[in-house]
């Protein structure tokens, strides 16, 4: 019980940090970047899950595995990805578009989505998947969150101005706790399957990074632009992950500890960094030097 309302509630809040100062306008930014975003999104809703799937199977997951790792694929970018494109000097106003479009976009996408994947990995073990109610939940945990921190934003700006920087500290506080809650929970099989799950989620951030840069250079996107769909494509919210893998056990079982479900993401949230930072920090080195 205290999972299932203690979980979305976290995410609840990590959502509304990350609508406090968004405004409408940040929504038709996708228009002053159409190539920049549409290539980030193809590559977040198309090119992900592909790659995913394609390492699920060469790495042999199977079940509970690998429909955490399709939880994984089909969650959208965070907060974590607007801080990374401020850091690496990206194009903040396009990460923020595509965080935004992205996660109110995955109330439709996840449902749908994990009912094909839960029939497809665990057949006759795979529970029913309640595609409406789902989406609800999501809407609640996700896009509701959203929208009340724009509404702030909007009714109030001043006071956001003085509580969004602790508000946004808080949130990778939580997210940080909800990440080793569930590795602490399942050590069990976090621990047997590491040899393989490591290794497959440090090579999934490689290649989403790789991809996000190639496909820039593809279709002629400057370097700020470029650095910024590779975060949006590398970097996915892992604490949505681990919420929709709760929500999922808890719509059979009525109320559930973290499960298995919840251990790629949980994992993911640590590998993200290790790999990430390093990469992202030569890419700022990189713009820096364009730039001089």
């Amino acid at each position: 019980m205290i999972v299932t309302i203690l979980l979305p509630l976290i995410l609840a809040f990590i959502m509304f940090s990350l609508g406090l100062g968004l405004k409408g306008n940040d929504f038709a930014q996708v228009l002053q970047f159409p190539k920049a975003f549409f290539t980030g999104l193809t590559n977040q809703l198309i090119l992900l899950p592909i790659v995913v799937f394609a390492l699920i199977t060469v790495f042999g997951f199977g079940g509970e595995l690998a429909v955490g790792m399709m939880i994984l694929a089909f969650s959208p970018g965070g907060v974590t990805t607007n801080v990374l494109t401020r850091m690496v000097q990206g194009n903040v106003p396009l990460s923020i578009s595509m965080t935004a479009v992205t996660s109110l976009l995955s109330i439709i996408t996840v449902p749908i989505m994990m009912s094909i994947v839960v029939r497809y990995f665990m057949g006759a073990d795979a529970p029913a998947i309640n595609i409406t109610k789902l989406g609800i939940q999501m809407f609640l945990i996700t896009g509701l969150p959203v929208m009340l921190g724009m509404a702030l934003t909007k009714l109030s700006p001043s006071s956001v101005e003085k509580i969004a920087s602790a508000c946004s500290n808080v949130s990778m506080s939580l997210f940080v706790l909800i990440m080793f809650a569930a590795l602490a929970k399942n050590w069990e099989m976090v621990w047997n399957n590491l040899p393989t799950l490591g290794p497959a989620l440090v090579m999934l951030n490689l290649l989403l990074l790789g991809i996000g840069l190639l496909t820039s250079k593809l279709v002629g996107l400057n370097k700020k632009d470029g650095f910024t769909i590779a975060i949006e494509t590398g970097i996915q919210n892992g604490t949505v992950g681990v919420a929709v893998g709760v929500l999922i056990a808890a719509n059979v079982a009525g109320s559930v500890t973290l499960p298995p479900t919840t251990v790629p993401a949980a994992v993911y949230g640590i590998t993200m960094y290790v790999v990430s930072l390093p990469i992202l920090l030569w890419l700022r080195r990189s713009l820096k030097a364009t730039s001089t």
